[in-house]
């Protein structure tokens, strides 16, 4: 499995020879995007720094996109969507939470989750035993980097890896404070399911490409 992040909460997740996108970001942004072909879109919130699905479509691969809460299998790739409330551009809007299962690997994208809060028992229980969590730190209406730690402690995530960090000058630094722990930092995170037996909450720092 192969992760690359976008910038804000952008990432390209390669599973063999499939590939998803997360919160692409759309034409009518202002951040800086990118383009590349995906299987599968995961848009947890209605906005165009979120929802740019066409941006990955290419040639005749259309992406199957997914927008909402709900219980999906596409390509033997099987996805929960779990709804949250959420604040973004001071409007009060719906986030959803993601589960991504493949091989055995259980991937969390919290999206843009307001308050530790948000979550519910009912969605933490559904979102099972998390492999790579990826969170959302100090940008504005998003969770600081306490509220992210102490999420990522309440929901045992073997690896976290922090995003949407650039918006705030210091949060990075912030959340690694807080977690304790000797982030990596690379250019992409390349890993197999061993790979992550016995880690415990630890940090992983992507450049965005």
């Amino acid at each position: 499995m192969i992760v690359t992040y976008y910038g804000k909460q952008f990432f390209k997740v390669q599973l063999g020879e499939r590939t998803i996108a997360y919160n692409p970001i759309g034409k009518d942004s202002k951040e800086k995007g990118s383009r590349f072909g995906a299987d599968i879109v995961l848009s947890s919130l209605r906005h165009p720094d979120f929802n740019g699905a066409d941006q990955c479509a290419y040639g005749d691969r259309q992406p199957f996109v997914i927008s909402g809460p709900g219980e999906y299998e596409v390509g033997g790739i099987f996805i929960k969507g779990f709804g949250t409330e959420t604040k973004y551009s001071n409007e009060k809007k719906i986030n959803t939470v993601f589960s991504v299962m493949f091989e055995g690997i259980n991937l969390c994208f919290l999206g843009s989750l307001a308050s530790p809060d948000s979550l519910s028992r009912e969605v933490k229980e559904g979102l099972g035993e998390i492999d790579v969590l990826f969170a959302p730190i100090g940008s504005g209406e998003e969770l600081s980097a306490a509220d992210a730690y102490k999420l990522t402690l309440a929901l045992e995530a073997k690896v976290v890896i922090p995003m949407d960090y650039e918006q705030t000058k210091g949060s990075l630094e912030a959340f690694i404070k807080e977690s304790g722990e000797n982030a990596e930092t690379m250019e992409k995170f390349t890993f197999k399911r061993k790979d992550l037996e016995g880690k415990e909450g630890g940090v992983v720092v992507l450049k965005s490409a």
